[in-house]
């Protein structure tokens, strides 16, 4: 049910009548005086602190390294668009506005609090080692250093806490919130009439006059164009070009394996298990002795029985996580324990026992119960492997020592790519049909926006000259020059006269469909009580009946005091409605969770008050944008 409510934000919001839309407002670039060279560039302000161009780009980078994180398979230049790069403005400016009203507010968050959140916290527990320390292989996965988690963390605090005495207490009281459910998801029974413009296309018989008079109306222009194209030549330089003419000898194969045997082993891995007397490294030197002593005394009791061992860690071990399990921590490799533990454990065989181990955490107790992995794969196994990954380092070394003059020579010579190809033996490629906005499914580098924009820039098209040298992608440098241009024109006549045709008959069926509804209408509104000649139904914006959504707004915004009462509704190219309006029934059922509904009011409330008080920052701390708005997206054209 309320993935509807989710669905239709804006209805809703607009029924909770105090929301604030955000909106940002950009502005051209004003003045030189705003500007510096390259990265530095002035795109923003907050609290008389510039955001420059570079930390706009590194935060869109990071936006779409994120979305590749979430879902691999995604071709993330499809996020690289105008609309995605305001997105990240916005969100840079927020974090910008946020943490100058921590600042302002003296919100400071404290060692002890960050270590006690990480330690119980079930949102952090992927990221915490049995022993409660942070696992440093997941963070460098993540690009993420302890100390850069920690920093992170602290400001992400930071910012949840300048705004989280606004959203945390919104007040919605259940009368408020159920009165304004009651509205939002009210059934009403109605009869709902369509004269569907299809059904009176048979009537319609445009002559060639009313075809030439809509052909040649400029209204109507667009939808007859050809689309401006190009025919191109092109070359790609990257790693994958270059690749070919690489030449990998067995000495160089051998060297690389030798450095990186590591990736070509199974890491050794451990499984034990542990007895912790817990004394933290800042406690008192008397509370660290005592637990050293009790640690002492266990482990002279295990040296008797060593098959108590399980028994005393349920007993004794102050490590809820493994106690329950006699100790147990599974299988380990290197780096996922706190060194002190890490040694001991791996200089133990299995079924020995440590003496007592000290770390930060106090005092350990370590019986290492199992290894495996540490296997080692033989050169000639992985051969072809080492091939590949040489090749392509070579490669990649190569791109590196010739990208500079590759982008030198398509500038400096730019009336062929004749020379670039001959030089680093690159294959000239040459397309057909090439046009500014890209068709779906094209393959890259033709589908790359910046690529394209040299392509159609007014000196490539008017000089037919090589465009300079466009990072398509990490490594990857692409060069064009148009060979033949061919602007956007509109169809003659004879060509599009179908088309045309059509699209009058739509037109022409369109007027008649609103001519007998509106007729109908009339008759509906002098007697109101007369049935039309449909089933009634129960509608509501939960459950639509396949109605159009404008059907549902006339039939859910009929004036409620005048019942049974008639509404139009003009559908445009699809016809036209009359709904008769018969009573109000309460709630749709299928919205019926009372409690859900609450929550999810009082949470609509708190974040309108949140986008509050965001802007009322904003206002105070003095927000300024210098960077253009992105483009809206063109219309589509009407078939």
């Amino acid at each position: 049910m309320f993935e509807f409510v989710r669905t239709h934000t804006r209805l809703f919001l607009f029924i909770l009548v105090v929301l604030i839309i955000p909106s940002f407002v950009f502005f051209g670039i004003q003045g030189y005086d705003r500007m510096d060279a390259g990265g530095n560039a002035k795109v923003a302000e907050v609290a008389g602190r510039p955001v420059t161009q570079a930390e706009w780009d590194a935060m869109h980078r990071d936006q779409i390294e994120r979305v590749r994180r979430q879902m691999p398979g995604v071709d993330a230049k499809l996020f690289d668009t105008p609309q995605m790069r305001q997105q990240s403005l916005d969100l840079l400016v927020r974090d910008r506005v946020l943490l100058a009203a921590a600042d302002d507010a003296n919100l400071v968050i404290t060692d002890d609090y960050m270590d006690r959140l990480f330690k119980t916290d079930p949102q952090f527990a992927a990221l915490r080692n049995p022993d409660g320390s942070v696992n440093k292989d997941i963070l460098a996965a993540q690009g993420m250093s302890s100390d850069l988690f920690a920093y992170r963390l602290r400001q992400d605090l930071a910012k949840r806490q300048v705004l989280q005495g606004v959203s945390d207490t919104a007040l919605a009281p259940p009368a408020v919130a159920a009165a304004t459910l009651d509205a939002f998801f009210q059934q009403r029974e109605a009869q709902v009439l369509r004269f569907d413009t299809k059904d009176y296309l048979a009537k319609v018989s445009p002559t060639d006059a009313e075809i030439e008079q809509y052909y040649k109306d400029p209204a109507h222009a667009a939808q007859f164009q050809a689309p401006e194209q190009a025919t191109i030549e092109y070359v790609v330089l990257d790693v994958e070009a270059l690749k070919k003419d690489v030449v990998v000898t067995d000495e160089k194969l051998k060297e690389y394996y030798d450095q990186n045997i590591a990736h070509y082993s199974t890491p050794e891995e451990r499984r034990a298990s542990h007895i912790l007397v817990q004394a933290d490294k800042s406690a008192p030197a008397e509370v660290r002795e005592k637990a050293k002593a009790k640690a002492e005394s266990l482990l002279a009791e295990l040296k008797k029985s060593p098959a108590l061992f399980a028994e005393l860690a349920k007993k004794h071990s102050d490590d809820p996580g493994s106690a329950e399990r006699g100790g147990d921590l599974d299988f380990f490799g290197r780096g996922a324990m706190v060194k002190p533990f890490e040694d001991a454990a791996f200089a133990l065989k299995p079924g020995e026992t440590s003496d007592v181990v000290e770390s930060d955490f106090g005092y350990h107790i370590i019986r290492t119960t199992a290894v495996r992995g540490g296997d080692r794969r033989s050169f000639e196994d992985v051969r072809p492997q080492l091939e590949e990954e040489v090749r392509k380092q070579l490669a990649q070394q190569k791109f590196s020592e010739i990208a500079v003059d590759f982008s030198n020579m398509v500038y400096e010579q730019p009336d062929s790519l004749k020379p670039v190809v001959d030089k680093f033996k690159l294959e000239l490629r040459t397309a057909q049909g090439v046009t500014r906005t890209p068709a779906p499914g094209t393959a890259a580098p033709l589908n790359d926006a910046k690529f394209l924009e040299a392509l159609f820039s007014a000196e490539a098209l008017r000089n037919k000259r090589n465009t300079d040298a466009v990072e398509t992608s990490p490594n990857q440098l692409v060069s064009g020059r148009v060979v033949q241009h061919t602007p956007a024109r509109t169809l003659p006549l004879a060509d599009v006269k179908d088309k045309v045709g059509a699209a009058v008959a739509r037109q022409q069926a369109a007027a008649q469909a609103r001519k007998e509804g509106e007729a109908r209408l009339a008759e509906a509104k002098k007697d109101p009580k007369a049935a039309l000649a449909v089933a009634a139904q129960m509608v509501s914006r939960v459950q639509t009946r396949e109605l159009p959504r404008e059907v549902i707004d006339a039939v859910l915004g009929a004036d409620p005091s005048a019942l049974p009462t008639a509404v139009g509704v003009n559908l445009g190219d699809a016809g036209y409605a009359v709904a008769r309006v018969m009573q109000i029934t309460g709630r749709d059922p299928v919205a019926a969770d009372t409690a859900r509904g609450q929550t999810q009011y009082a949470q609509a409330w708190g974040d309108a008050e949140t986008q509050a008080y965001y802007e009322a920052l904003k206002g105070r701390l003095g927000v300024e944008i210098f960077a253009p708005a992105a483009p809206a997206a063109p219309a589509a054209p009407v078939n």
